[in-house]
């Protein structure tokens, strides 16, 4: 079984206590057998705490609370995601009172947003959120208070909840509330998204993907797999043959969350073919990838199919 590991900082492997080699953004992969229950750990630098795990069954079925696991033909991709800061003293970070509620964000290992009213939550934030602001908005013609940590806003109502929270380019308030929002995506897509507010929850009542950038030609399946995955004009990439079929790509392709670039091994295996792995979920934190191919026609798909 090959095992690729992922870190969203540096760090250093650790395979039975012996230093494998450092890790981070580009995959690093060693061969095993879930049998032989190898321990690992995984040791970042900036003062983070390391963690630690053994590579077996077990981890690959249930994967704890800080790794992704993604399984790949018989192989898997182990992404951490998160770590713990060796500093647990507790930091207050922001403190307000907003209509009547006590709300503050803290720090303590990770980031926690607490809000005391008529009832009490304790809701973990991204570390964005170390580095905080707030102001009070109007929405809908209720007040509404909204804590931005970097390029991500938590908007929290007036009985204290926490009615929205996602990574945003702009936010705009007033009778609705209109963000534009990002994708990581090889034409620089975006979301224009627009939701209505009763005082409780928002409801997404209109909204539309734009790609801001032609896609090169290398990198066409990608583009059009990230296209139907976030609902932009994927059929704009589709050979005449194959547009009337469009509106059954959703269902074909089902519901998965990400599109990733095949391994070194899957090109060894397949060849250098245009194909993509969709990434489907399985339980929590841990993910099954899917690869398709296209064939195309004068530069448009005429088909998509699975690698069996």
């Amino acid at each position: 079984m090959r095992v690729y590991f992922l870190s969203y900082v540096p760090a250093v492997l650790k395979l039975n206590g012996l230093y494998v080699g450092s890790i981070d953004a580009f995959e690093r992969h060693i061969e095993l057998d879930p049998d032989d229950r190898v321990l690992a750990e995984i040791v970042p630098g900036d003062n983070l705490q390391p963690v630690n795990f053994f590579l077996d069954e077990k981890f690959f079925t249930e994967p704890p609370d800080f790794a992704d696991v993604y399984l790949m033909d018989g192989d898997a991709l182990i992404y951490t995601r998160e770590y713990e800061r060796k500093d647990v003293k507790l930091n207050v970070i922001f403190q307000t009172r907003f209509r009547g509620n006590l709300i503050t964000l803290f720090s303590q290992g990770g980031v926690y947003l607490s809000a005391e009213g008529a009832e009490y939550s304790l809701t973990p934030l991204p570390l964005s959120f170390m580095q905080c602001r707030a102001e009070e908005k109007q929405l809908a013609g209720r007040a509404v208070l909204a804590l931005y940590g970097g390029n991500r806003i938590a908007i929290i109502s007036e009985s204290a909840k926490l009615i929205f929270l996602n990574a945003v380019e702009s936010a705009e308030f007033g009778s609705d509330l209109k963000i534009t929002a990002a994708f990581e995506t090889c034409t620089a897509a975006k979301a224009e998204c627009v939701y209505s507010y009763d005082g409780q929850s928002l409801s997404l009542v209109n909204s539309r993907t734009i790609e801001t950038r032609q896609p090169e030609d290398g990198i066409l399946h990608f583009a059009f797999f990230e296209s139907v995955l976030c609902r932009g004009d994927y059929e704009n990439y589709l050979d005449d043959s194959l547009k009337p079929r469009a509106s059954d790509l959703i269902s074909y392709l089902k519901d998965f969350v990400s599109v990733t670039v095949p391994t070194e091994k899957f090109y060894a295996v397949h060849g250098d073919i245009p194909a993509a792995g969709l990434v489907y979920p399985k339980s929590k934190n841990l993910f099954e990838v899917k690869y398709f191919k296209i064939e195309l026609n004068n530069g448009k798909i005429s088909n998509i199919s699975p690698i069996e």
